[in-house]
């Protein structure tokens, strides 16, 4: 009745059952089962890598413009299907439908960046000290590649390792978010129907410790890719370190978004306020920690208040919403928590803090002030619909502050000063910081992470060199 199609792995160019019992799949906005998601077992995982072996070797060998063909077919066929992928990933994942399309346009448009990257993979010469000598550095894809991507954005998670992966020549692997899956598949059958060869790119879903512990060790994968949090990441690199296999980490995050006095504090608002409660906050690069000066701390308060209750929260699908539930019961259960212990600790619920109904995991939007430091909600990542706003007195404080975290994804800071946005590239330990907009994410931008928020890039020039490796070859001439 949903429309809302079961979803099948896909190994070797046919999509298949897997061989262990189907996970159910719930609409987060109601709660009910809307369908079934094929469940992997070690047989179909070998399976997996045996066509990922055989359709790297036959993937590298074609040519970078011939890659980039396929490539831009894919993105356009995601485009054509982009009403009905939205519409899957509404019922699935909650967000709202605005967001669901955004997002696969988006990934569409990643697609296409990549593409033309596939083109760009120079390698170089390097002049010799011998007139008798030629040395090149020869760019070659690194092998096939295990990625493993997350529920909160189904599509542009996954879509930046597959389309590097495939940009450099590689055979890739996603294991697909098992809540959300029916999209992350619409985006591997836009691949396959664009003419990608079978075995250079397999679909598939399961439990997820089981996965990545037959896959990252097997001798076939070559890369690894993750995007979740700190924890299973700290995990999933061992097990990739202790068998030499490179490695991206987009972990988690809990992003200062800095407002100094001289801020256009209208422009602040609006911005900040709309990144905080995009996805329902279940986004790894949200502004959390709301670091306000002193002088504009009641008006940004007051303003930020305003904006999170003029929110719509409801069903994705419904006309007007504008902040869907949150993905799974796990989150609500977790922004509960962490409400009533930043409460018992002080902290002053300004809007929200409180589960929406008893239908879906709805969750109100939430601002906090007056919140103590050593409340959890100051120190582990909310991903939720959770601001926290404090005041500063002066750059010094504001920056210890910031820093003051093992997370290093992102930061924002407004300010009217040039001055002062010098000294915040210099002084933020982030892997990226913006200043005055929200500027992330762009498919040619880099997108990482510093200390425990993880390393190697998602996005920019930067994505492709880890899936590429450069080979010295000198010769006598």
């Amino acid at each position: 009745m949903s429309g809302y199609p079961d979803t099948q792995l896909h190994i070797n160019g046919l999509w298949r059952d897997g061989s262990n019992e189907r996970l159910s799949i719930l609409n987060p906005a109601s709660g009910e089962i809307i369908g079934r998601v094929s469940n992997a077992g070690s047989d179909d995982l070998d399976k997996a890598l045996s066509a990922a072996a055989a359709g790297f070797v036959e993937w590298r060998r074609v040519s970078a413009f011939e890659r980039a063909k396929i490539l831009h077919k894919a993105a356009e066929i995601l485009r054509d299907r982009s009403a009905t992928i939205a519409r899957i990933m509404t019922l699935e994942q909650g967000k709202p439908i605005a967001e669901s399309k955004a997002e696969t346009a988006g990934a569409a448009d990643t697609i296409d960046w990549f593409a033309e990257e596939a083109r760009r993979a120079y390698g170089r010469l390097i002049p010799p000290r011998s007139i008798n000598v030629r040395q090149m550095v020869v760019k070659e894809p690194v092998g096939p590649v295990a990625a493993f991507s997350p529920w909160n954005f189904p599509l542009n998670q996954a879509v930046r390792k597959v389309s590097a992966a495939l940009a450099a020549g590689c055979s890739i692997i996603l294991k697909g978010p098992e809540e959300t899956p029916a999209s992350c598949a619409e985006l591997v059958r836009a691949f396959v129907d664009a003419g990608l060869p079978a075995g250079v790119i397999g679909l598939v879903f399961g439990i997820p410790a089981e996965i990545s512990n037959y896959l990252i060790p097997h001798p076939v994968i070559r890369k690894i890719s993750f995007t979740g949090s700190t924890v299973v990441g700290k995990q999933l690199a061992s097990l990739a370190g202790a068998h030499m296999k490179r490695v991206t980490m987009e972990l988690g995050g809990h992003a200062p978004a800095i407002v100094f006095d001289d801020a256009d504090i209208d422009l602040a608002v609006k911005i900040l306020a709309g990144a905080k409660f995009r996805n329902a906050g279940q986004v790894c690069v949200a502004p959390t920690r709301f670091l306000v000066q002193g002088g504009v701390y009641d008006k940004f308060v007051d303003g930020f208040v305003k904006a999170a209750e003029a929110l719509k929260v409801g069903d994705g699908l419904e006309d007007g919403v504008t902040m869907g539930p949150l993905a799974n019961a796990r989150r609500v259960d977790a922004m509960e928590a962490l409400t009533s212990d930043a409460v018992s600790r002080g902290a002053i619920v300004r809007t929200g803090g409180k589960r929406i109904g008893n239908r879906g995991n709805f969750f109100e939007p939430t601002v906090f002030t007056n919140v103590p430091q050593d409340a959890r909600v100051l120190n582990e990542e909310p991903f939720g619909p959770m601001a926290l706003i404090s005041t500063f007195a002066d750059y010094g404080a504001v920056v210890r502050e910031a820093n003051r975290l093992p997370y290093g994804l992102a930061a924002y800071a407004y300010t009217t000063s040039a001055k002062t946005s010098a000294a915040l590239a210099r002084d933020i330990e982030s892997g990226m910081l913006s200043i005055n907009h929200h500027g992330l994410a762009l498919p040619e931008l880099p997108f990482s992470g510093i200390k425990d928020s993880g390393y190697g890039s998602e996005g920019g020039v930067e994505a492709m060199e880890n899936y590429i490796n450069s080979k010295l070859v000198t010769e006598a001439i």
